[in-house]
């Protein structure tokens, strides 16, 4: 599995390119300053469910935002759950 960051203007997004496998997973992101980002969506086509993609995405967004200095507001509700599931990763929880 391969993951890309597409950054835009005002935010971007996290690819997941999955070898053999026609669609991509994605989790979509805002910026809302330059030390903080708002994830709002996470979408895991079908074919890819239950293969720990939606994790790898949201492990990525947090070794990004580790490396970049920033915080995360997880409103996307499967990011949400794994802030939840994972304690380690409160050190980019905003708030």
């Amino acid at each position: 599995m391969q993951i890309a960051n597409e950054v835009h203007a005002s935010g971007g997004r996290y690819v997941a390119k999955v070898e053999n496998v026609s669609e991509n997973a994605e989790m979509t992101y805002s910026r809302a300053s330059p030390q903080l980002i708002i994830i709002d969506h996470t979408g895991v086509p079908d074919s890819l469910r239950g293969t720990g993609v939606g994790q790898a995405l949201a492990q990525h967004a947090i070794e990004d935002a580790r490396q970049g200095g920033w915080k995360i507001i997880p409103l996307c509700p499967f990011m949400k759950a794994q802030m939840a599931r994972h304690p380690e990763w409160r050190d980019v929880l905003s708030g």
